[in-house]
């Protein structure tokens, strides 16, 4: 699945499954911008990894969730790489378990800001970069959704679970859209995989606390989510569009 010279975009690429994509990709010989909110020193600290393996990578500091700040990512990746040949719509955000009735607007309105309006406006960045409709050569984009869609996450974050069933939904619709336009737009949905997103929900346990339950009995790897997602963007899927691929053990 080699992608040599190919650029691409990840979006919460400094950590977790973000982190392990730009890893593989890296290994793949794709060009790898790495985006993040917040932390420069684990965005700076992968992109001299990436170059000390001998790839091509820069950071990009950027909130999905602002307008502003995602026109001037994906112009610094014009700037760096002068195209883009795929995506990886990878930033979201968790919240503190809490049911439906103790949540506030303004934990709704920034899970929904983030989490879809912010892929949403991604999505749209890359179209106009890759559609041969805009004068581009086609590419691949690949949404994180997450086996909560189908969940439901209840006495959790239904609002999370929410906001992924629209990335779902988004896909199927994106891919049909864009299908005669060079693009190809497909999900990996995780299950349980040991990431820092459970710490940041208040839950750092949670892993631990639930993979009993689960059919494999263990939680899954970043590296294993990042494997499905390096599959959908290369050529070995020239056939997949509007496909939501479970990772999930069974889940």
């Amino acid at each position: 699945m080699s992608a040599e010279k190919k650029t691409l975009l990840v979006t919460g690429g400094s950590r977790g499954i973000g982190a392990a994509v730009c890893r593989q990709a890296n290994r793949a010989g794709y060009r790898v911008a790495i985006n993040y909110v917040s932390n420069q020193l684990a965005a700076d600290t992968l992109v001299a990894e990436l170059k000390a393996a001998g790839g091509d990578a820069f950071a990009v500091k950027g909130d999905v969730g602002n307008e502003a700040d995602v026109l001037a990512m994906f112009e610094a990746v014009d700037r760096g790489f002068g195209h883009l040949d795929a995506f990886v719509n990878n930033a979201g955000i968790v919240d503190v378990k809490a049911r439906v009735d103790e949540m506030s607007v303004e934990r709704i309105e920034r899970m929904m800001r983030i989490n879809v309006t912010g892929s949403f406006l991604c999505a749209r960045e890359a179209v106009k970069r890759m559609s041969t409709r805009h004068g581009g050569k086609g590419g691949a984009i690949v949404n994180l959704s997450s086996a909560a869609a189908r969940l439901g996450s209840p006495g959790e974050y239904v609002d999370y679970a929410a906001s992924k069933g629209a990335i779902d939904t988004m896909t199927i619709g994106l891919a049909r859209e864009v299908a005669l336009e060079g693009i190809r737009v497909n999900a990996v949905s995780p299950g349980i995989t040991e990431t820092e997103i459970h710490a940041s929900g208040g839950q750092p346990d949670r892993v631990a606390r639930l993979q009993d339950m689960l059919p494999m009995k263990r939680a899954g790897t970043a590296d294993e989510v990042a494997s499905a997602v390096l599959y959908l963007l290369s050529d070995a899927a020239s056939y997949i569009t509007g496909a939501i691929l479970n990772v999930s053990g069974g889940r």
